[in-house]
């Protein structure tokens, strides 16, 4: 029987979450090695972790609707449609600040233009080098928008996915990447959301 016949977000079984997160695993890999070399350091990163969470419970897993981040969103198309999200807690944002522009900004009021351009631009390169790993890990054809940036409450910024896609189901792939560098731990979060013929055509080109 064709494990996919009853696919569905709420109901992924054993195999077919190992395989995600085994996506996450890469990607998140991926993207830390695509860091690494923008920042010219050493970055050493943890075991991500990689969970199916429902679009309410998004906010919680980055300190609260409240909590004031930095969300980069592109909409996905090609082979595999949809929404990717990339998401920093405000400190992790201005220590990667800090490090590529050689600067000691505290607060996100005292970024400039060339400050956000160059965060905006951090994210497209990161989203873009985990949705490549999971393109040759598929062989899917996966093209991404120009990417949005925003600056606002977790609620507000996650709102905008659950939105769009609540009606296709109501969870999304969530993965959580810790890395350290110089003894400072940024905390990034990959918010992956196919739909879900995409879901489908992932898990066909793995052999499930």
């Amino acid at each position: 029987m064709n494990i996919l016949s009853e696919f569905s977000y709420d109901n992924v079984d054993n195999l077919q979450f190992d395989v995600l997160r085994e996506i996450g695993n890469i990607g998140a890999g991926n993207a830390t090695t695509a860091l690494s070399q923008l920042l010219n350091s050493k970055i050493d990163m943890k075991v991500p972790n990689v969970e199916l969470l429902g679009f309410r419970e998004l906010p919680d897993m980055i300190g609260g609707a409240e909590n004031l981040i930095v969300g980069i969103l592109l909409t996905l198309e090609g082979d595999t449609d949809g929404m990717m999200m990339f998401m920093l807690e405000k400190e992790s944002a201005h220590h990667i600040i800090n490090i590529l522009l050689q600067k000691d900004l505290q607060s996100f009021e005292d970024f400039s233009e060339m400050d956000l351009s160059a965060l905006n631009e951090i994210g497209n390169i990161i989203a873009g080098a985990y949705l490549s790993s999971i393109s040759t890990l598929t062989n899917l054809t996966i093209i991404s928008s120009v990417p949005y940036m925003a600056i606002d409450m977790a609620g507000a910024i996650l709102s905008v996915p659950a939105i769009e896609f609540g009606k296709v189901g109501d969870k999304a792939l969530v993965i959580k990447t810790q890395i350290a560098q110089d003894d400072k731990e940024v905390n990034g979060y990959f918010v992956l959301i196919p739909t879900m013929d995409s879901y489908i055509k992932m898990m066909s080109s793995l052999g499930l």
